[in-house]
């Protein structure tokens, strides 16, 4: 049986973060590609340090002769993002910045992978992908990794409309969470850490900022006396973002996910098109996974789907309802697979995957947020829980 009483952490960066701020850049490459070309193919990886932003990777497109042309706007894609993020800093500033674009024609190799003899579309890559919904948050998202991310969003929203000028782009937050009978009741303790322009700030000065949005934004009741608060905990932090450490694309996996309360895979998201699993059908898991929980199924999934390269079909669908489940895993696990087309193809085309939705998703989370309108975050909807009912 599982523990019912415990305390579970989790930690959020903001869009400022240099790993962020790398995710955000090859992300909206993918964009400028799909927006182009839905069925472009890109992997964009991006390195950041001081004033030096370096991209790389492979690009395919229906029309390759194409390529040099969008090659030409890399370079204002970048700055844009960095712009966007609120970086003018000496030493990492979004006009003065190197940006180097190493980008390449795709592999063949790799896209004999993913295109058949008969035109059928092979998975991106070998690997494994996870899936994770509980009810005990309205967005069925574990509430540790909810709130952090609640809360450097409501950071960063102060700190772009100009309501809180002292803050910089660069933030981390962590909450220790702890839970009665199964279901999260209050915070144990509170980690913020924010970079501020004033160089004069305190601990308790940045403290004094933060703390009314961190209130307003946790529910009622969880902070209390006992509530442990380390508001920079190591003293000012002026020098923020890639200046004060190095970036990279896809080091935020957890963070991106579950927060660790779910197992993952292991492979990145950002800068990938949909025809890469790591992304499209971790995006398709959490999907199953919501709308099992949505469904009454069970109060808490996790779906795993595995894939070869070259291979259409996932390999296996697992199903675990942590003993919450109304019916059994295996016939959770036999209903995804008659409610969903898990190939490739069959995934992007019911999620709508081949668009340009991505670099919305680099900062505060790709799980546990509304869909669009336009297409953006479409794994979220529970539209397929009347299926899954139905199938089982």
């Amino acid at each position: 049986m599982s523990r019912q009483n415990y305390v579970f952490t989790s930690e959020s960066v903001s869009e400022g973060h240099p790993d962020k701020v790398c995710d955000r850049i090859s992300d909206a490459v993918l964009d400028a590609f799909l927006a182009e070309d839905p069925l472009a193919r890109v992997a964009a990886e991006t390195f950041a340090t001081t004033n030096r932003v370096v991209i790389g990777g492979e690009v395919g497109l229906t029309d390759q002769a194409k390529l040099t042309e969008y090659m030409g706007r890399i370079d204002q894609i970048a700055r844009d993002c960095i712009r966007d993020i609120g970086y003018e800093q000496d030493k990492f500033h979004w006009n003065t910045c190197e940006v180097t674009n190493l980008l390449h024609e795709q592999s063949a190799h790799i896209a004999q992978g993913v295109t058949g003899e008969q035109g059928d579309e092979g998975a991106g890559d070998q690997g494994i992908m996870f899936g994770y919904a509980t009810s005990e948050t309205a967005d069925l998202m574990p509430a540790p990794i909810q709130y952090a991310h609640a809360i450097l969003r409501r950071l960063s929203e102060v700190r772009k409309s100009g309501a809180e000028p002292t803050l910089g782009p660069d933030a981390k937050s962590q909450l220790s969470v702890q839970y009665e009978d199964g279901k999260p009741v209050g915070v144990t303790s509170i980690v913020l850490s924010t970079q501020h322009l004033d160089p004069n700030m305190t601990s308790g000065d940045v403290r004094a900022v933060v703390e009314p949005y961190i209130r307003e934004t946790l529910p009622d009741g969880w902070i209390t006396g006992e509530t442990e608060w380390h508001v920079n905990p190591t003293g000012k932090f002026v020098i923020g973002g890639p200046d004060g450490d190095a970036g990279l694309t896809g080091r935020k996996i957890i963070v991106d996910t579950y927060g660790g309360a779910a197992p993952h895979g292991g492979g990145a998201f950002s800068g990938k098109d949909p025809t890469k699993v790591d992304r499209s059908a971790a995006y398709a898991a959490r999907y199953l996974a919501k709308n099992v929980v949505a469904a009454g199924l069970a109060e808490r999934c996790t779906i795993q789907l595995s894939y070869a390269i070259g291979v259409a079909r996932p390999l296996s669908i697992y199903a675990d309802l942590h003993d919450t489940g109304e019916v059994e895993p295996d016939a959770v696990e036999a209903a995804v697979a008659l409610s969903m087309d898990l190939t490739p193809r069959g995934i992007r085309e019911h999620l709508g995957l081949n668009r340009p939705i991505y670099q919305r998703t680099a900062a505060y989370g790709h799980f546990g947020r509304a869909p669009e309108a336009d297409g953006g975050f479409s794994w979220e909807r529970t539209d397929l829980a009347e299926a899954l009912k139905k199938a089982v």
